[in-house]
């Protein structure tokens, strides 16, 4: 009995412990950080302390920067009120994007797609020729080059492609239908300072100050990203050098080698896939829907694996990159017990897997035709989902490359039809 008495005291102990570990934060300290999603981030956190009062909720809501739904429902919750927040004039941008320019391509591209879809090819061409023409960006005209040649077969467009500086999904397919090389504007830093004075990689405030930096028009890029350089920061370091060269050059670097090393080639490729699209390595990074670390983890996402493991930890644990690629490990084998293709796996990270349930048992979507798979890829009604799935698939073949296991593209694609090899969900 005296034993049973001393295990519930030290439980006791142990859950009040934790309780008390959890961090709580002060509207002194809210307001004085600057204005950013990682300050809205942070506004939540305070606004959902039950030691915040209603007139501190009123006065520190004017500090956001954007109203999310998690903002606005702890809002209503703590005050009773519908948030708002001040008109803010736009910031400083570094390369403006002409959304109108945007829109007009976008819509001469998914006509060419629904060209395709009706097999009246000849008039694919000619919209997917104006996608072409009005596209800026170099990854959406060599969507358009691809489409081009899938609907004429003329491989000058692939060699269009080939000579393209991105990497992407289409640059890479040129290369494996021609039978060349990938391109070498893929870039891997060799770093040995371990960490930056003054730089906590883990802060998402100080993060937020970098990004403050970045897009006034008179910070070098170069030099900025030069401070940034270390093992610790090299999320920070590649994406500023790669904001700093528009893009013409791709990172892909590979920390964490000594927690990574401990998965299989084919994991930490997956992990590094991710990771690079959901916030190039920035292990601080915050979404404006507070999508949280390397790994952009969700807090319910965060909730549901740290039960699942019994662990409690506060959110901004996960602004640890161990921690992070622990979880990432922890999630992707509960997704790869029904998914086994990359770009599945990667719809499921993005848009859930219940969405991407639904997406491949319904019978329009990646069944043998012609076209497909890529017309599949193409027609997604859910945008983000859709690119995000393209590139963390490019992540990947890059990655098991960079990891000493030689790899090609087109046999990913060639199996996405083949139900048997990709899910358990299709029979």
């Amino acid at each position: 009995m005296k034993h049973k008495l001393l295990f519930i005291t030290l439980s006791l102990f142990i859950l009040l412990g934790t309780t008390l570990s959890a961090k709580t934060f002060r509207y002194g300290q809210i307001k004085s950080m600057p204005l950013s999603v990682e300050k809205d981030y942070y506004i939540w956190r305070f606004l959902n302390q039950k030691s915040t009062t209603a007139s501190q909720a009123k006065a520190i809501i004017g500090d956001a920067k954007y109203l999310n739904k998690k903002l606005k429902v702890a809002y209503k919750k703590k005050t009773g009120l519908t948030a708002r927040i001040p008109k803010r004039k736009p910031g400083p941008q570094r390369n403006k994007i002409d959304w109108k320019a945007k829109s007009n391509a976008n819509k001469s591209f998914k006509y060419g797609i629904k060209m395709v879809e009706k097999n009246q090819l000849g008039k694919a061409a000619q919209h997917f020729n104006a996608a072409y023409r009005q596209y800026v960006e170099r990854w959406e005209k060599d969507k358009s080059l691809f489409w081009l040649y899938k609907v004429t077969k003329n491989k000058s467009y692939l060699n269009k492609l080939k000579n393209s500086y991105h990497i992407n999904m289409y640059t890479l397919l040129a290369a494996d239908i021609t039978k060349g090389q990938y391109p070498r504007t893929i870039i891997t830093p060799s770093i040995s300072k371990d960490s930056v004075y003054r730089i906590d990689e883990k802060n998402p405030i100080h993060w937020a100050e970098i990004k403050t930096r970045m897009n006034l028009p008179s910070t070098d890029l170069e030099d900025l990203a030069d401070m940034c350089e270390s093992k610790a920061t090299v999320g920070m370091h590649t994406y500023l050098l790669a904001r700093a060269c528009n893009y013409r050059k791709s990172y892909f670097p590979k920390p964490y080698r000594r927690l990574m090393r401990r998965y299989s080639k084919e994991r930490q490729a997956l992990i590094y896939a991710i990771a690079r699209q959901e916030s190039r390595f920035v292990p601080a990074s915050v979404s404006r829907s507070f999508a949280l670390g390397m790994m952009q983890f969700m807090p319910f996402l965060i909730d549901h694996v740290s039960k699942q493991k019994g662990e409690h930890i506060d959110y901004d644990d996960i602004f640890n990159p161990r921690k992070a690629i622990q979880y990432a490990d922890y999630h992707l084998d509960y997704l790869n017990k029904w998914l086994y293709h990359p770009l599945f796996v990667a719809y499921a990270y993005n848009g859930g897997i219940g969405f991407t349930k639904r997406l491949i048992k319904n019978k329009r979507y990646f069944r043998k035709g012609a076209f497909e798979p890529y017309l599949s890829m193409e027609k997604m009604t859910n945008i983000e989902a859709r690119e995000y799935g393209k590139r963390v698939l490019t992540n990947y073949v890059v990655y098991l490359n960079k990891l000493g296991k030689p790899t090609r593209l087109l046999p990913f694609i060639e199996k996405l039809t083949t139900p048997a090899k990709t899910d358990r969900f299709r029979k």
